[in-house]
């Protein structure tokens, strides 16, 4: 059965690749972007099964217009992707306070805007897919990306969260992180970086060094990670985290492994706080903090 998707930066990238996945699949899509002149094309060969909105995601009037245009031009919302977003590989100490705030409200509060607009529709439907697009880099940390990784931290906090308050309303929502992938988001993360204070050569000189030579080299294919998204919105089970691409695997599995070897050995000092007698037996019922 075809649904209604609302995806957003669907004008490049991977939410161009999610929304022609979508579209050939059947479905019926409102595509939004700053510019959806670049989408054009896909008006043209898809006629009244797409949709184009213009969309800031920054801006909640017109987060919640995009959902109120989807319910009037399809009558349902069944699937949301939180896409748009945007990051620069830039030493925190560098990093312009208008540019920080600009990637903070364009990768997390622009997922709470789409996510609030939507929640409603989805609730009273008794069902809906979120789809929060992040990064692998939401679970660990790299030099130069500080707003970008807080960013998406956040959105994998919020996922977790929400996926236990909307599990008796049968909305599923899921945080989808892949690795590099061939969009050229690495090169325009690095494209624009300052000259570096010499203190930040060894640890963001090496991100930017790196980034740079994997640009156009990277690991997925995102036409791929479209057709993972697909399959996604039929599943009824997701987990709250889902890492993408082999180079991901592995540097999640690096950060896990350095974040566990960190805990036993400052574990003594983890304990050192406890009340006297303290009874952790509530924990097996209750949901921790």
């Amino acid at each position: 059965m075809s649904k209604v998707w609302l995806i957003t930066g669907s004008a490049r990238g991977l939410g161009r690749d999610i929304t022609e996945a979508a579209l050939a699949t059947g479905n019926n899509v409102v595509a939004t972007a700053r510019d959806t002149d670049r989408l054009a094309d896909l008006q043209q060969r898809y006629s009244d099964r797409i949709r184009t909105v213009a969309l800031d995601v920054t801006d909640t009037a017109a987060a919640r217009a995009a959902v109120d245009f989807a319910i009037g031009a399809f009558g349902r919302l069944d699937v949301l992707v939180n896409n748009a977003g945007f990051g620069h590989i830039v030493p925190f100490e560098q990093t312009e306070e208008a540019d920080f705030k600009a990637q903070i409200d364009t990768n997390f509060y622009g997922v709470i805007n789409l996510t609030r607009a939507a929640l409603p529709v989805m609730r009273s439907q008794r069902s809906g897919h979120i789809v929060n697009i992040s990064s692998v880099g939401g679970r660990t940390g790299t030099p130069g990306l500080s707003a970008y990784q807080a960013a998406k931290w956040a959105v994998g906090g919020f996922t977790e969260v929400l996926a236990q308050e909307l599990a008796p309303c049968g909305v599923k929502i899921i945080s989808v992180e892949p690795g590099g992938m061939r969009t050229g988001w690495g090169a325009a993360a690095g494209g624009d970086a300052p000259q570096l204070l010499p203190d930040y050569e060894p640890s963001v000189g090496a991100v930017l060094a790196m980034i740079r030579a994997y640009a156009g080299n990277e690991m997925s294919d995102p036409r791929k990670v479209a057709n993972v998204v697909i399959d996604l919105a039929d599943r009824e089970v997701l987990p709250a985290h889902l890492i993408l691409g082999s180079d991901a695997l592995h540097v999640f599995g690096e950060a896990e492994a350095a974040r566990q070897k960190a805990a036993a050995e400052w574990a003594s000092v983890s304990r050192s706080t406890d009340v006297e007698g303290v009874d952790l037996s509530f924990l097996n019922s209750q949901a921790g903090p």
